[in-house]
């Protein structure tokens, strides 16, 4: 059995000489004490020396990620034939099994027997120091770091995600700082916090004025404005502060200098966030800013992770809570996250943001991976990207009717419509045909018979107006003699409480008949509408008199006592 072992210097093959010690997994260390003791369970049977660094390095990373490297294979091929083989990595130990066809072993004594080699791996190969191997394993530590890590010192993402992360914190620093040189200064002049709304400002006026009664001699041109000062300066005399004493203000002086020292390293800051997005990310720079380019790529990791995203990533990144909280919820999900605050989002209107920052997004990835993976330093892609979007924006505006991205296409090709042509003959193949009108489809003429009679009534002479109105109040009356009756026969409004006892002691065929009207009362309120148009036309008619009135009632009491004689009756015998 072989055991194979990686160091600084190369690759060490040792020839195992008692099998059965991988058995005695807990007393195998024993065996490595001394090195004589070593010497007595293994033996180094061959040794492949790495020729430089860079060999070293692409053998120590091919490990390191579980490949087979070239002079490995090699070796192994030239050494190991027939053989088993004792390996520290698992994976490592398939690969050489499937290509090589070399039996591997890895388990926990195969473990053991390796830390013992290492620990005497200077005596068991000759021409191996201690120092020399120290030396070795720390050159080649570092270019394994900077391997992994991926350095390059022209597009060193890291300093951009540090710079944004430093320029939040600044912001919010300054916002405290100023937010506490208001409070504690507004105790000595108040008024100034209204006249002075920038924080920068409100520093500068406080450190050259000190107290207020100095203000009317200084001059503040080179910090506020005209219209400012003249208003600082009228706001003296009024002001309702207190006085301080010169310990105290001396504190605010010193306090104040603290808060525009911090803004003049905010834009020391912001211009060398600036030139490394530039030099980084040109193209994503031009699209959607340094500030939000740079926290999409502290917000992904990199720029290499930021370019691996797709579009649709790119768009929300930044509101994953609100993400997760809708699915959750089964809501909209969130249309932008930190590309809202890009400035060709901000020109679009209200309805209009979500569809923009699609585009934006698509635009961006496409832009990421050009800054992340090409190899020009130009930012030509960015510039056309955003004429496109831009151009997108004015089309859903209304501003521009032409495509907002790609060249024009050609124009159509009138023969592709136009299959019934032959070649350049302006005929047609077959006739054209005439339309029938007897194929067409009639409704029934009812409908159209009465439109017809509407319009000639209307396209009548007015001379003929006048009979027409005494037909009307013929109808009218005609309607009303008809209506007359049901609204009679009502019990609730005619009768008498004589007329209502009786009427309880009836039969049903007498409950018919007074239901009856009322049934057809409600069937006939067209006919009443038609009575009271009638009417209204109609002025000089004139109502029934009281006497017709008392007749119809009398009537209408006879009729019921005579269909109920039998319930007559019955109340005269209990009285």
């Amino acid at each position: 059995m072989l055991v194979l072992v990686e160091t600084p210097a190369g690759f060490a093959l040792f020839k195992l000489l008692d099998e059965a010690k991988l058995n005695q997994v807990d007393d195998i260390w024993k065996e490595f004490e001394t090195p004589a003791a070593a010497r007595q369970i293994v033996k180094l049977k061959s040794f492949h020396k790495f020729e430089n660094t860079a060999e070293a390095l692409g053998a120590a990373t091919a490990i390191v990620e579980s490949k087979l490297s070239k002079g490995l294979k090699k070796f192994l091929k030239a050494e190991c034939q027939g053989q088993t083989l004792a390996i520290a990595d698992s994976k490592l130990g398939r690969i050489i099994t499937e290509k090589l066809e070399i039996s591997c072993i890895h388990n926990n004594g195969v473990m053991e027997l390796l830390r013992g080699v290492r620990s005497q791996l200077a005596d068991l190969v000759e021409g191996l120091s201690n120092q020399d191997l120290a030396s070795m394993s720390l050159g080649l530590s570092h270019s394994l770091c900077r391997y992994t890590l991926k350095f390059s010192p022209d597009k060193v993402d890291t300093m951009i995600v540090q710079a944004i992360g430093l320029l939040d914190d600044l912001d919010k620093e300054l916002n405290t700082y100023a937010m506490r040189v208001r409070e504690w200064y507004g105790w000595h002049f108040p008024e100034l916090a209204k006249i002075v709304t920038d924080n920068i400002q409100y520093a500068k006026s406080v450190k050259l004025m000190k107290k207020r009664v100095n203000a009317p001699d200084l001059d503040f041109s080179e910090i506020l404005e005209e219209e400012v000062e003249v208003q600082l300066k009228e706001a003296v005399p009024i002001s309702m502060g207190t006085d301080i004493t010169e310990e105290d203000m001396d504190t605010i002086q010193e306090f104040c200098d603290q808060v525009i020292s911090l803004a003049e390293y905010r834009t020391q800051l912001y211009d060398y966030l600036r030139s490394r997005m530039k030099a980084i990310a040109p193209n994503l720079t031009v699209l959607v800013g340094e500030l939000v380019g740079a926290r999409l790529i502290a917000h992904a990791g990199s720029l290499i992770n930021l370019s691996k995203q797709p579009a649709s990533t790119v768009q929300i990144l930044g509101a994953e809570k609100a993400l997760f909280r809708a699915l959750k919820t089964k809501q909209n999900t969130p249309k932008y996250g930190l590309i809202y605050h890009a400035s060709l989002v901000g020109q679009a209107p209200a309805k209009f943001k979500g569809k923009i920052a699609r585009v934006l997004a698509a635009k961006t990835a496409l832009s990421i991976r050009y800054d992340a993976l090409g190899e020009g330093q130009d930012a030509n892609i960015g510039i056309e990207n955003r004429a496109k979007v831009e151009a997108r924006l004015r089309q859903l505006e209304g501003r521009a009717l032409g495509k907002a991205s790609g060249a024009a296409k050609g124009k159509a090709k009138i023969e592709a419509y136009d299959k019934d042509r032959k070649g350049a003959t302006p005929g047609l193949l077959t006739a054209a045909k005439t339309y029938e009108t007897q194929a067409d489809i009639t409704l029934g003429g009812g409908k159209r018979e009465k439109r017809k009679k509407k319009d000639q009534e209307e396209e009548a002479p007015a001379t003929e107006e006048p009979p027409k109105k005494k037909k009307r109040t013929q109808t009218a009356e005609e309607d009303a003699g008809a209506s007359a009756e049901p609204e009679t026969l009502t019990p609730k409004k005619k009768k008498s409480k004589k007329d209502k006892s009786e009427e309880a002691g009836a039969s049903t065929p007498l409950v018919e008949k007074v239901e009856a009207p009322a049934k057809e009362k409600k069937s006939s309120k067209k006919e009443k509408k038609s009575k009271g148009k009638a009417q209204e036309e109609d002025p000089a008619r004139e109502e029934e008199p009281e006497k017709k009135k008392k007749k119809k009632k009398q009537m209408m009491i006879e009729e019921v006592e005579a269909a109920a004689p039998d319930s007559r009756k019955k109340k005269q015998r209990k009285e």
